[in-house]
């Protein structure tokens, strides 16, 4: 059986990010596909390394049904290795992660989220962390749609290039 490595990433590993890792796990976890995938996030800052998930998103999460783990880690120049996609959660953080790279493959493996995202608009997942619900809430229903359109992605082309 074939596996597909995804990566997700913001800017400190603590809500949209590990968020992301989740909801797209619970919905690969609900159903049998040919290939199998291995989830993972991280930030491109160390604000946070070796912090849990923040706990306004975990309850928010939890109230969406979702599963929420994790610890915060910071994008390292081997993920280029080590995953097949790796998702931006905004433009920032993929401009970020171009600075990282070394050779023409690593920039094929990079994509913005808001690419799964229907209509392809808003371009950026925003950051909740200095809102409130209402903004956790948006990131939530954001993230859901665009795992969405990344597991139909997978489903039509396990190689999503």
């Amino acid at each position: 059986m074939a596996e597909f490595k995804i990566l997700f990433v913001c800017l400190g590993n603590i809500c949209r990010s590990p968020a992301a890792e989740n909801i797209f796990r619970d919905f690969i976890d609900s159903e049998k596909r040919p290939f199998t995938v291995h989830i993972d996030s991280c930030g491109t800052a160390s604000y946070h390394v070796g912090e849990p998930p923040d706990q306004r998103m975990q309850d928010r999460l939890r109230a969406y049904n979702h599963s929420y783990q994790g610890c915060a880690r910071q994008f390292e120049r081997g993920d280029f290795d080590r995953f097949d996609l790796i998702v931006a959660m905004d433009r920032n953080n993929l401009t970020d992660l171009q600075a990282l790279i070394r050779q023409p493959a690593d920039s094929a493996k990079l994509r913005l989220f808001s690419d799964f995202l229907p209509n392809r608009a808003p371009k950026d997942v925003p950051d909740p962390y200095y809102g409130g619900t209402k903004g956790f809430d948006t990131v939530i229903t954001m993230l859901e749609d665009g795992c969405g359109g990344i597991l139909h992605a997978l489903c039509k082309n396990p190689e999503i290039e």
